[in-house]
C-alpha cells in the first residue's frame, strides 16, 4: 500500500471514529403535520405548531443519553413539563423526572419554590431565573442528558447543570431519579402552551 492510499484510509478511518464518537444525527420529532412518532396524545397540531390540550404527550420510542431541543411558546400563566426518563405510566415528575416549563412571573405562581421556576428539576434541583423571553415570544431548550447529567440551555444560557448521582444521594425516595431511559414526554397542565421544531440527537452510551 503506497503513502497515499494508507493517508486515505487512515482519514476514513478517523471520520468513522468522529460519527462514533458523536452518535446519531438529529431528527425531527415533529413533522408538523400529525402526532407521528408519539402517544396518550391530548394535543393538536395548529398551523404546524403543537398545541397543548391536557395531559400527556408520550415519545414512541425511549431514550437513553440525547441532545432533544425545541421551540416554545407559553402563554401568560402557561404551565407544561418534559418528561425524562418517564417510563410510560404514573406522575412523570415522579416515576420519572419533570423539567419545568413555566410562566413563572405571572401572579398566581408568586409563592413558588425555587425547584419550581422554568427549567428546574421538578423537586430536585432549582434552574437559573431571568432567561425567559417575555410571554408571547418563542425561546428555544436544549436538554442534554447523558449518563447522569441533566443540562439545560434556554435561548444559549446554561440554567441548570445537575448530576443526578449526586442528587439520588441527596433524596433517595425519588425513583425517577435513579432511572437511565425511558420516554420523554410533554406535561400538560391545560395551558395552551406550544412546540415547534423539536429534534432528538442520540449520544453514545456511556462507559460502565
Amino acid at each position: 500500500m503506497n503513502s497515499i492510499m494508507k493517508t486515505k484510509s487512515l482519514i476514513s478511518l478517523f471520520l468513522v471514529s468522529v460519527c462514533f464518537a458523536q452518535g446519531k444525527e438529529a431528527v425531527s420529532l415533529f413533522n408538523g403535520k400529525d402526532l407521528a412518532g408519539w402517544k396518550n396524545a391530548n394535543y393538536i397540531v395548529e398551523d404546524g405548531v403543537l398545541v397543548c390540550k391536557g395531559g400527556n404527550l408520550v415519545t414512541e420510542k425511549q431514550y437513553t443519553n440525547y441532545i432533544f431541543e425545541f421551540d416554545f411558546l407559553l402563554p401568560p400563566g402557561g404551565n407544561n413539563g418534559l418528561g425524562i426518563h418517564y417510563p410510560g405510566s404514573g406522575d412523570a415528575a415522579y416515576s420519572g423526572m419533570e423539567l419545568q416549563i413555566l410562566d413563572n412571573s405571572h401572579p398566581r405562581y408568586v409563592k413558588l419554590k425555587d425547584y419550581q421556576f422554568h427549567g428546574s428539576l421538578y423537586t430536585l434541583q432549582a434552574a437559573k431565573r431571568g432567561h425567559l423571553k417575555p410571554v408571547g415570544e418563542w425561546n428555544h431548550e436544549k436538554v442534554t442528558v447523558d449518563g447522569p447529567l441533566v443540562k439545560v440551555e434556554l435561548n444559549g444560557v446554561v440554567i441548570l447543570d445537575a448530576n443526578l448521582d449526586e442528587l439520588n444521594k441527596q433524596k433517595p425516595k425519588h425513583k425517577g431519579a435513579q432511572r437511565r431511559s425511558g420516554h420523554l414526554c410533554f406535561c400538560g397542565h391545560g395551558a395552551p402552551v406550544k412546540f415547534k421544531n423539536i429534534t432528538i440527537k442520540e449520544l453514545p452510551a456511556k462507559k460502565p
